[in-house]
């Protein structure tokens, strides 16, 4: 079974709260997305492989269980397992911890490969389709 991958490792800055003073929802979802970015790095869907060959990616959904809060000061990780791959489509849950490794939150994404041009989902290249079934947990 794969190890899931160390995707993100940051902290929670004051500016990061609201009014409750604990981590706003639109920071983990932030965080979640430099995970995803990392993640899709990994896979070799990098910037440049996006740019030079017209290519995009696009989640088409997400699911967002908040378990506990966050405050200023935490320190954060998040690990991400894939769940599914198909030619087209990449699902994986992201796990959020604090430095003392409690869960903190975990998304469900569901991301698809773009060609950029007409906006249409498209098959991944075969080395990207292998990097992400080699992540798969063995079955």
């Amino acid at each position: 079974m794969a190890e899931p991958l160390l995707t993100y490792r940051g902290v929670v800055h004051p500016w990061h709260c609201d009014h409750m003073g604990h981590m706003n929802v639109m920071w983990y979802s932030g965080k979640f997305d430099e995970a995803t970015w990392n993640l899709f790095a990994e896979l070799g869907i990098t910037a440049d492989y996006l740019r030079t060959a017209s290519r995009g990616m696009a989640a088409v959904e997400q699911h967002i269980t908040y378990q506990r809060e966050l405050f200023p000061g935490d320190t954060v990780t998040v690990h991400t397992e894939l769940l599914e791959v198909r030619d087209k489509v990449l699902k994986a849950r992201h796990t959020m911890r604090t430095g003392s490794g409690e869960t903190a939150a975990v998304m469900i994404l569901t991301a698809v490969h773009l060609d950029t041009g007409p906006r249409r989902a498209t098959p991944m290249p075969p080395a990207v389709l292998k990097a992400a079934r080699d992540l798969l947990p063995a079955t």
